[in-house]
């Protein structure tokens, strides 16, 4: 008697059809079936579902291709073909919801955002003729 996995027993026909991804059948780039793994060996719960694994990949995705979007857009600014990790720091710190999700987040050689306080900067020059007036700008 053959084994159950070869195709006998009227189990249908036998395996000439190639394997087809989870990814593929989502229609993802991110890999469903290593986070699947990951999930299961990360012991966040005793059982995993098949749909955690698939919709964790699809977020996981588009947060990647929202930061690259950005990075892409500030090595564009930058005048650069090559985004590097400063290009992602400019875009992560600007975006209010991306900046919020990474506050805490230090990027390796990201630098930090162009700022100059304002009281550093020099006094405007048309401020010296309304010395008359009674109020003041603070």
């Amino acid at each position: 008697m053959s084994s159950p996995g070869a195709g006998a027993g009227g189990r249908g026909k036998a395996k000439a059809t190639k394997s087809v991804s989870r990814s593929s059948k989502a229609g993802l780039q991110f890999p469903v079936g290593r986070i699947a793994r990951y999930l299961k060996a990360g012991k966040y719960a005793e059982r995993v579902g098949a749909g955690a694994p698939v919709y964790l990949s699809a977020v996981l995705e588009y947060l990647a291709a929202e930061v690259l979007e950005l990075a892409g857009n500030a090595a564009r600014d930058n005048k650069k073909t090559r985004i590097v990790p400063r290009h992602i720091q400019l875009a992560v710190r600007n975006d209010e919801e991306l900046s919020k999700l990474l506050g805490s987040v230090t990027i390796a050689n990201g630098g930090v955002m162009p700022n100059i306080n304002q009281v550093l900067l020099p006094k405007k020059a048309g401020a010296k003729g309304e010395i008359g007036s009674i109020s003041q700008e603070f």
